[in-house]
């Protein structure tokens, strides 16, 4: 094939020319596609890859790398998913994606190829590509690059720069080609995703992906598919059970900027998930950090090590899980010394714009509101002692004062905001962005300045920028720095001052706490003494055995702090690159509305023009007003007279409401027992749920053996039509015996013909041979007669009878002429059939058929 004779060419030397190997495979490409049964022909030139692939390509050459990528990436269109999947993965696409000096366009035709195997849709392969997108997760997940691993710092700090940007370009590869192909098909990646969620080991690496994910602009279109997901209710679920504040941080950041998408795409189901989204604002607000290590006693206990609390919430210390519910809390994900509280304001600021006047029903009474719309309570207690209702209102007085007061709060209450169609579907998601966070004060006060300093306002006197109680993001604690008494001093800062003065006067609970650093003392012990304690009083510092080496625990302390700081800073990053995309699109869509303002004020004037004649028509309708007046007058004696006829069947409806009322009560005792015929059927329910289940391990088990025994049946299938190709070739055969057989004994005939015509014609040549002798004899003896009778007078008689014996000669001599004539006619008819016959047979031995027909040639 020339295909593959110019990819060893190319492979052999770098000179050779690669786009005139890339038009023969594209020249093949068109012809699979022209072709009826274009499988047979890819699977020769697959096998003639891999051959190729085996005895040329050197795994270290980039030239080699590239000119594969290249001719598979042209393949594309023919190459099936399972050939990508099991052959070229491993043996080309892998070791591509790993590669850091190949070159763009190579990293992204391997890139394009793993997308199309995962994007076909082949029934035949279906499990494969399902299950090849569950190994690109776990690859993801296990084999990437984790920023919240312990582990995973240590083994990035041991390598050097070139194994670094193998793991880098491995990481952004699998991560492109997931967000990809999660565009794609949003369906099939959320499941994935949900299905590893399980795990809490994978909670924050698989949130760090969905940040991603949901951060693109093109994901508004799959919100939908999300809407209608278990995914949301894995992720809802993770911000109201699991217990590390890092994990929460991030999920809260993804739900903010799920929500105004959901407002616009799904505004429904965000009507029936805002109970549940209240109750994890609940949570945060109720959220109870973890007490600060204690200092070593004695310089052999060393610093001391936290250690996560795994009995029990940050919300209460007695709160524990129903043992119901299939949920493995996640404890900590960074082992650090004293971790933040998750902040819950820009979350608090969206659910206040979307829905304030359920904002503030729930934050009048969180207990009520939740047991209200039937939100069961996840512990082992009801709501009433999982909340702490008064640290509620404490904390989330803060938020309330930071906020501007919402006009939809005097328009419509919190049932008709539930009840009300879609508010939302005339906005989009960066007017939503944009106009939430104007919401905040700081905000606020911000555009407001800008406001007055564009219209040409002039500030006299500017007040000191005084921090209020609501500038702090963790529910309410006003950050308060400590006192410097390094020099004998006290050093307070103003700003610290005004602040504790505010929060005093504010007349809310003040809870005073020591000043406490983000790291421990023992952190970074130095040689030399301190001014403020002595040599003495720092200890010697223990080592902590990880995996095989000694690392200090101070170390690994250290070490997962500032991996905490550069997972929130990068969430905090990827938020305020989305929101300044959304307030971007908003500033466009304003400025287009300003220009419409514009022309609105030309058709102004038009309108001043139509109030003047809309005034004198006013004059005309009070005339017609006065004489409506005095006819609405006798409408209301006539109304009297109604009202008494109203009394008479307000009685009687009062009657039936009572016979309604004993109606309801039966109906009540009807629906007692309708719930607990629901009870009965819910455990047998639970009970069919575990036999399936029970069935589904059982198939998984004989999974294997049903794939060996359907390639045994392939397999026989193929036996099969092979069998039948042969009977058919055998038959042929014997019918082309059986034809060359009548054949040769028409040849022995038209032989014995021949030899037959042959004699005849031989013996015809020879009696024409002595006829001809016998007329020139005539002839002769007649010349002779007709000489003689000149010179002498003959009798008549023998004149007449000489005249008879000629003419009886003429007749015998025509009569040869035409027989000689014929049966040369016949025998060059007979050589040209012998001729036919002998161009037909000559060359073939055996059977005359076509030695490509058989089957046991090209098996």
């Amino acid at each position: 094939m020339n295909l593959i004779r110019q990819l060893r060419a190319v492979l052999e030397s770098e000179t050779s020319s690669l786009p005139d190997l890339l038009a023969l495979t594209d020249e093949f490409v068109l012809e699979c596609s022209s072709c009826p049964e274009p499988e047979l022909l890819v699977f020769q030139l697959e096998e003639q890859l891999h051959q190729a692939h085996s005895d040329l390509v050197d795994h270290a050459s980039l030239h080699h790398t590239q000119v594969f990528l290249a001719v598979l990436s042209h393949l594309r269109p023919i190459l099936p998913s399972v050939s990508i999947i099991s052959s070229w993965f491993d043996l080309v696409l892998r070791p591509a994606l790993r590669e850091p000096k190949l070159p763009i366009p190579a990293v992204d035709h391997a890139k394009e190829l793993v997308v199309s195997a995962l994007r076909r849709d082949d029934n035949r392969y279906a499990e494969k590509v399902a299950e090849f997108r569950r190994r690109l997760l776990d690859l993801y997940i296990l084999d990437a690059f984790n920023e919240g691993s312990g582990d995973d710092v240590l083994e990035w700090a041991a390598l050097d720069d070139q194994q670094r940007d193998q793991k880098s370009r491995w990481k952004s590869s699998l991560e492109q080609i997931l967000l990809k192909s999660g565009q794609e098909r949003p369906a099939d990646f959320m499941s994935e995703v949900n299905a590893h969620f399980a795990l809490p080991s994978s909670r924050l690496q698989l949130l760090i992906l969905l940040n991603l994910y949901t951060s693109a602009p093109s994901f508004q279109s799959s919100a939908a598919v999300l809407a209608s997901h278990p995914l949301m209710h894995s992720l809802l679920d993770s911000l109201l059970l699991d217990r590390s504040s890092t994990l929460c941080t991030m999920g809260l950041g993804i739900i903010v900027k799920l929500l105004p998408i959901l407002a616009v795409e799904a505004c429904d189901y965000l009507k029936s998930i805002l109970p549940r989204l209240l109750s994890i604002l609940a949570r945060g607000l109720c959220w109870i950090e973890r007490p600060p290590p204690e200092s070593p006693q004695s310089p052999e206990e060393g610093p001391a090590v936290v250690e996560p609390e795994l009995d029990d919430t940050h919300t209460s210390p007695t709160l524990r899980l129903k043992p119901d519910i299939p949920w493995q809390v996640l404890e900590l994900s960074f082992n650090t010394a004293v971790p933040s509280t998750p902040s819950h304001r820009q979350y608090y600021t969206l659910l206040y714009y979307l829905f304030p006047c359920n904002v503030l029903e729930f934050l009048r009474r969180p207990v009520l509101y939740l047991t209200s719309n039937k939100v069961d309570s996840p512990y082992t207690v009801d709501w009433d002692a999982a909340l702490d209702e008064q640290k509620i209102r404490s904390k989330s007085e803060t938020l309330l004062r930071s906020h501007a007061c919402h006009p939809l709060i005097i328009w419509r209450d919190a049932a008709e905001e539930i009840a009300s169609r879609n508010f939302w579907a005339d906005y989009d998601v960066a007017r939503i962005a944009s106009e939430s966070m104007m919401l905040d004060i700081r905000n606020a006060a911000l555009g407001l300045r800008e406001m007055l300093v564009e219209q040409g306002a002039t500030i006299d006197r500017r007040l000191p920028s005084t921090p209020s109680i609501a500038d702090s993001d963790d529910g309410g604690k006003t950050p308060m720095h400590a006192m410097g008494l390094s020099a004998g001093e006290a050093h307070i800062s103003l700003e610290d001052m005004i602040a504790t003065s505010v929060a005093l006067k504010s007349n809310l609970n003040v809870e005073i706490q020591p000043p406490l650093s983000q790291w421990p003392e023992t952190l970074f012990p130095s040689s030399g003494g301190s001014p403020t304690l002595p040599p003495a009083a720092l200890p010697p510092q223990p080592a902590c055995d990880l995996a095989t080496d000694n690392i200090p625990c101070h170390v690994i302390q250290a070490i997962s702090g500032l991996q905490r700081e550069v997972l929130l800073l990068r969430n905090e990053l990827n938020f305020e690159l989305w929101l300044s995309r959304e307030n971007v699109k908003h500033v466009g869509r304003l400025y287009r509305d300003r220009i419409l303002s514009r022309d609105a004020e030309v058709e102004r004037q038009g309108l001043y023009n139509k109030l003047r004649n809309y005034r004198s028509q006013v004059a005309t309708l009070e005339a017609e007003l006065r004489t409506h007046k005095a006819s609405a007058s006798s409408t209301k004696e006539r109304y009297a007279d109604w009202n008494t006829e109203l009394q008479k069947k307000l009685q009687d409806f009062r009657e039936q409401k009572k016979s309604w009322i004993n109606e309801a009560a039966a109906l009540r005792t009807a629906d007692k027992e309708a719930k607990a015929l629901f009870e009965a059927q819910g455990t047998l329910l639970a009970d069919a749920a575990k036999k399936v289940f029970v069935l589904e391990t059982e198939k998984k088990e004989s999974q294997h053996k049903i794939d060996r025994l359907h390639d045994y049946e392939r397999q026989i299938d193929q036996h099969v039509k092979v069998q039948r190709l042969w009977d058919t070739d055998f038959a042929k055969f014997n019918e082309r015996g059986e034809e060359m057989e009548h054949i040769k004994t028409l040849y022995k005939q038209m032989e014995i013909r021949l030899q037959c015509y042959e004699k005849s014609q031989a013996a015809s040549e020879e009696s024409s041979r002595v006829y001809r002798r016998q007329i020139q004899a005539l002839e002769a003896q007649l010349l002779q007669e007709r000489r003689k009778a000149d010179k002498s007078s003959r009798r008549p008689g023998e004149i007449a009878s000489f005249v008879s014996e000629k003419k009886t000669l003429l007749e015998a001599n025509q009569q040869l002429t035409e027989d000689n004539i014929n049966l040369r006619e016949e025998i060059d008819d007979v050589v040209a059939m012998v001729e036919f016959l002998k161009g037909q047979v000559s060359g073939r031995k055996g059977l005359v058929a076509d030695p490509r027909s058989s089957p046991i040639l090209y098996v």
